[in-house]
């Protein structure tokens, strides 16, 4: 009996362990990205910036998590996941830690973006490996499985931080997942492989006999990355992600803001919208992407982005009504949830897996840039109108275009 034969009769799939590894990067992760939104209103309070300096500060992050993000995508398709996400997850708990010692405006801008630098390797490649340890009828559970992490995350945050800064202030909430990340670099050496082939395996859920490509010579892969930017498919996609990534953070960065300052709830029920999200986005991972693998991921986004559209009017038109707004916040978290995992399944389903964190880091571009418009627009528009009434309403047409775009993705550009 062969080594691989003995290791498919093992108890449990190695895909199953480095799947549960990427669950807790994502959970420590998203808490300390999404918890920025979190502990703006306490930031604001003690330290006197504008929602534009707000903005400014998470844009910080993005800039640089832009930046990496192309990078960690490409070493992760040539040095392996492994090292990659070990690496930078040292410099997420790093950056983390000096978040909580920030005093100013600039110092916050800095510190943040050591986290985005860290943050980069959170997402492209941890998604990249968790498609190669899956086959690709099963990539649609585990990455809804491995999502529910950075909705956890949100949903633990937003019960934790008021907590943490009832008792002690907003730097502890920094210090604390500062460790936790720190904690994480040395689990994800220990137990993270970048391919199914480092351990004589198959992906998990591979039919015997199917065929699989395993090598790549290096002129072709050189040859496809130049292809990939003259693929129509490639800009249809990345511009539908930047859209709806600036409609899904105008409402993620600003809506504990919006709910404390501009509808006047107490903190702790501001902050409750967190967790309602988080909640939403767990349900959201576990259900929708399961069933792309079935109607197709790109329905799957259309729809996920008519339903962001309703769920931010919802919100609009709630306004101090709590039942409203936490059943219309509950639906937004669920579909921003999936469509994350979904827009990273669809750089997998339309390219080789050979480029596919190339691929995936090229599409975070427009993720990012999406995000860093929303942060600025948004806090802007507010400080100038004292208002976020206006952002809001955009982003429901910000949504529907991103659903339009979607449309005219229509078949694999390459086999």
């Amino acid at each position: 009996m062969t080594d691989i034969s003995k290791k498919k009769n093992s108890t449990i799939h190695w895909a199953w362990i480095v799947l549960a590894v990427c669950f807790v990067d994502l959970y420590i992760n998203y808490g300390i990205r999404q918890g920025y939104s979190v502990l703006l209103p306490e930031m604001i309070r003690t330290m006197g910036f504008t929602r534009r300096q707000g903005g400014d500060i998470f844009n910080a992050y993005f800039i640089v998590y832009i930046i990496f993000s192309l990078f960690t995508g490409y070493f992760t398709d040539r040095l392996g996941a492994r090292r990659v996400i070990s690496l930078f997850c040292a410099l997420l708990g790093i950056g983390t830690i000096l978040m909580g010692t920030a005093q100013s405006f600039w110092q916050a801008c800095i510190f943040y973006g050591i986290v985005g630098m860290g943050g980069a390797a959170m997402w492209t490649p941890i998604i990249t490996l968790v498609q190669r340890w899956f086959a690709v009828r099963k990539r649609g559970m585990a990455l809804g499985i491995m999502s529910t992490g950075f909705g956890l995350g949100f949903a633990t945050m937003g019960k934790l931080y008021p907590f943490v800064v009832a008792r002690w202030s907003w730097h502890y909430c920094w210090y604390i997942l500062g460790v936790a990340a720190l904690i994480m670099v040395v689990i994800n050496a220990l137990f993270l492989r970048s391919k199914p082939e480092d351990k004589g395996l198959f992906p998990w859920g591979q039919v015997m006999g199917e065929n699989i490509q395993t090598t790549t010579s290096t002129q072709a892969q050189k040859i496809r990355y130049s292809e990939i930017i003259k693929l129509p498919h490639f800009w249809l996609i990345g511009f539908s992600y930047l859209l709806i990534a600036v409609a899904l953070y105008l409402l993620l960065t600003f809506t504990v803001d919006y709910a404390r300052y501009e509808l006047k709830f107490p903190y702790a029920k501001a902050s409750f919208l967190a967790t309602l999200h988080g909640i939403g986005q767990i349900v959201g991972v576990l259900t929708i992407p399961m069933a792309s693998d079935y109607i197709g991921r790109r329905m799957t986004i259309i729809l996920l982005n008519i339903c962001t559209a309703l769920s931010i009017g919802g919100i609009i038109l709630a306004g101090t009504n709590e039942i409203g707004l936490y059943v219309s916040m509950s639906f937004l978290g669920a579909f921003y949830g999936a469509t994350w995992p979904m827009y990273g399944a669809a750089g997998g389903d339309y390219f080789k897996k050979e480029m596919m964190g190339t691929v995936i880091g090229g599409l975070t571009l427009f993720y990012g840039t999406g995000a860093i418009i929303a942060n600025r627009f948004g806090g802007h528009v507010r400080d100038i109108t004292g208002s976020f009434q206006i952002p809001f309403t955009i982003a429901v047409g910000i949504a529907l275009a991103a659903s339009i775009l979607m449309c005219f993705v229509r078949k694999k550009e390459l086999p």
